[in-house]
């Protein structure tokens, strides 16, 4: 009797402690903020804030983006439009810059507002430096995170996610 009394204890554990983590897989990441300010990416679920990473940005991060070839990392409320597996940087999940903002802007400026921002690991073979990489603004634009982290992103967010992009 005893030794069936604690299968039944241990098989409760057990089943406990697997449903937990299933659970804990299945928070819903629904928006992503990103603050150029603290060089924070913060994905939130219901509002609240359940994981940051530390990111790095254009090599001229202040103010939004404005024309190609600017350096800077654009300011606004986009989406997260589809992931890459097979980029020229450790995966990579686009951005849905330019908006319909970003557009008025650059016609009214005359200027091509450029495009293809994203969220992305390290260059391709740069993986390795990632430890010097990741403390300065390296990118053309896009928004970048070490490799391991973009593992992690890719995990948790799904297309089609709303980012805000903040000073």
């Amino acid at each position: 009797m005893k030794n069936y009394l604690k299968i039944i204890i241990i098989s409760q554990l057990f089943f406990l402690t697997f449903s937990l983590k299933l659970s804990a897989k299945k928070i819903l990441i629904d928006s992503v903020i990103v603050d150029k300010s603290d060089g924070k990416l913060y994905l939130l679920s219901s509002g609240k804030i359940v994981k940051s990473f530390h990111v790095v940005f254009g090599q001229n991060p202040k103010g939004a983006k404005q024309k190609e070839g600017d350096g800077k990392t654009p300011e606004g409320n986009y989406t997260l439009d589809y992931k890459n597996s097979y980029s020229k940087f450790y995966k990579s999940i686009l951005i849905s810059y330019p908006n319909k903002k970003d557009l008025e802007i650059a016609k009214r400026l005359g200027v091509n507002p450029g495009g293809n921002i994203m969220i992305h690991g390290q260059k391709n073979g740069w993986s390795w430096a990632e430890f010097v990489l990741q403390h300065f603004n390296w990118t053309r634009g896009c928004i970048a995170l070490s490799s391991e982290n973009m593992d992690k992103l890719c995990q948790l967010i799904k297309a089609g996610t709303p980012i805000k992009i903040r000073p």
